[in-house]
């Protein structure tokens, strides 16, 4: 006889097994695909109030023209989205990859508190503007995602040593 709660147990496993290969390709997707558009000046243009409006980012304009800084995002972004499909394969370059993403989202996220997002019509906070405001909040779900990701690396380095 089966045990009822082992089954559920092995479906759960199944089940978060394909999450995390989902988890993965869908972070390396966003990444890469959003990453490539950074080399259009119309993504660089998009960007430039989010980039200029951050501590973290707007020194990059008084280094890098508007497209050489939105090119060097999106050269991190494709690299991060190579070392993340590596991770497939590779758990230390996956490591690499979703610590990227960690650093990468940890920064859109926090532009949430540096540009205006919120929606004036709508009465101010807690209104979100579809752009940036609305844009923006996907990337705590993908800060979540990259923190998932790395936990997920370093368990598979421990268990491959």
């Amino acid at each position: 006889m089966t045990n009822p709660s082992n089954d559920i147990a092995q479906l759960g496993d199944k089940i978060t097994n394909i999450g995390v290969y989902g988890l993965r390709l869908a972070s390396a997707t966003v990444l890469g695909w959003i990453g490539a558009m950074k080399f259009t000046a119309y993504e660089a243009g998009a960007i430039e109030g989010l980039v200029a409006s951050s501590p973290l980012t707007s020194w990059l304009y008084q280094v890098f023209s508007l497209q050489g800084a939105s090119n060097l995002i999106g050269t991190a972004e494709i690299a991060i989205a190579a070392l993340l499909l590596a991770g497939f394969k590779f758990p230390k370059i996956g490591l690499l990859g979703a610590l990227g993403a960690l650093a990468t989202f940890v920064v859109t996220s926090s532009y949430l508190l540096t540009a205006p997002v919120t929606e004036p019509s709508l009465g101010g906070f807690p209104a979100l503007s579809v752009v940036p405001g609305q844009f923006l909040l996907k990337d705590i779900v993908l800060l979540a995602g990259a923190v998932f990701l790395t936990g997920d690396a370093l368990r598979r380095i421990a268990k491959s040593s």
